[in-house]
């Protein structure tokens, strides 16, 4: 578990804590680990969670249903990222999504009581987990907020455009790496995979971004931005 740690750290739930306590702050939350083969579902809409989940290694998506069947990709989850907080802390606990793995994965479960609700012990970092707890809802609704967003956006070029530089801002850097294949991605945006792949293929050739698999590099912030302002 030990050589989980610093990725555990970079989870905002354990934003300020100190990485000398997270070997007693997990054990004190009663946390436990399980592998998961890829394409494997960890839980499904419907059901209920009690718990929070965060990635130590691989990647899931998060998918939501409608009644004919059909699947639309919300959003992926690599290393250090949290899922189900949202879930959790509703007043039934029960599910709007599925989440399944990508690849083989680790994740680290934590019961939700545990986080909100101080120990016997009176652990001084548990009060700093219910406000980080609260930071993290915040931030998710924030997301959230953005994704719709993004949705309704009409243009290829625009949706594109909009998704890299968020994700430019995610990682700090114009150059990052990106989960979704372009199947995935193209499941995500609500688009075409081809015309998607075609109108990046453009966008490249203009001096915009250059890609390589699931590796991208914003060339031009500005040149992004104005196919914001033209849609």
């Amino acid at each position: 578990m030990e050589k989980y740690y610093e990725i555990i750290g970079q989870c905002s739930l354990f934003e300020t804590i100190m990485p000398e306590e997270l070997k007693t702050l997990l054990s004190c939350m009663n946390s436990y680990q399980k592998h998961y083969e890829s394409d494997e579902y960890i839980f499904f809409t419907g059901s209920e969670i009690n718990y929070v989940g965060i990635v130590l290694a691989g990647s899931l998506e998060i998918l939501k249903e409608d009644m004919a069947g059909s699947r639309h990709i919300l959003d992926f989850l690599g290393p250090s990222d949290i899922f189900a907080e949202g879930i959790a802390c509703t007043k039934k606990h029960v599910s709007p999504v599925t989440v399944r793995t990508k690849e083989p994965s680790l994740i680290l479960f934590i019961p939700f009581e545990k986080i909100i609700k101080t120990c016997s012990n009176a652990c001084g970092f548990h009060f700093q987990l219910i406000k980080n707890m609260m930071m993290l809802l915040g931030e998710k609704n924030y997301s959230m907020n953005q994704k719709m967003e993004l949705l309704i956006l009409k243009g290829m070029r625009e949706k594109l455009a909009s998704y890299l530089l968020l994700e430019s801002n995610k990682h700090k850097s114009l150059t990052f790496q990106v989960i979704p294949n372009r199947n995935e991605l193209a499941e995500y945006l609500n688009v075409s995979r081809t015309s998607m792949c075609r109108e990046l293929a453009r966008m490249k050739d203009q001096g915009m971004l250059d890609y390589y698999q699931h590796s991208f590099k914003i060339l031009s912030i500005e040149k992004l931005k104005q196919c914001l302002i033209e849609e």
